[in-house]
């Protein structure tokens, strides 16, 4: 084969590529901060902690399941600080509501919530130790080639984990906040 060719298919196979998984939101932007809706209500915050509304697209071909996870790397715990995980969304579902992960109960069928670092399996807000400066909140939806089978009581070191093993792609939405 001439180094031509292989240069061309190299470039088809680059550019022929379907487009990336998009995450976006009503109640939030990339880089913005998060308004008090958003905000944990408790350990000293004042928010309504509510889960934002959550839209994705451009599905990798083979999606069975999906996961959604809320993390802030930036907390001063040696291992950051979970806010929301929940898997086994299923494969029609291309959106969460606002509000949908405030309840565990209120979740889609088939879904499964975690238990969060503040001890509960619903969404936690953002709260950040006050004067710590800006942390960063990452949102990130899961395409699963197939629901994931998990302990009963795994932790969301544990799906995050199996999420990175397993997904077909992802797609995040990084937020702000400081208090």
């Amino acid at each position: 084969m001439n180094k031509w060719w292989l240069g061309a298919s190299l470039m088809l196979g680059l550019f022929g590529q379907a487009h990336a998984m998009s995450l976006t939101s009503k109640d939030m932007s990339e880089g913005n901060k998060l308004t008090s809706q958003l905000v944990f209500n408790g350990f000293g915050c004042q928010g309504e902690n509510i889960s934002p509304q959550l839209t994705w697209t451009d599905i990798p071909v083979g999606t069975k399941a999906f996961a959604v996870t809320a993390y802030d790397p930036d907390a001063p715990t040696g291992s950051g600080w979970w806010h929301w995980a929940v898997y086994n969304l299923p494969a029609a579902q291309t959106s969460l509501t606002q509000g949908a992960g405030s309840h565990a109960d209120t979740l889609p069928k088939g879904a499964i919530a975690l238990k969060n670092d503040f001890g509960t399996t619903d969404f936690g807000g953002a709260c950040p130790p006050e004067g710590h400066g800006v942390h960063r909140y990452e949102f990130i939806v899961w395409a699963l080639p197939s629901a994931l089978e998990l302990p009963k009581d795994a932790s969301p070191a544990l799906l995050g984990f199996m999420l990175r093993a397993q997904a077909l792609g992802s797609a995040k939405l990084t937020a702000v906040y400081n208090r």
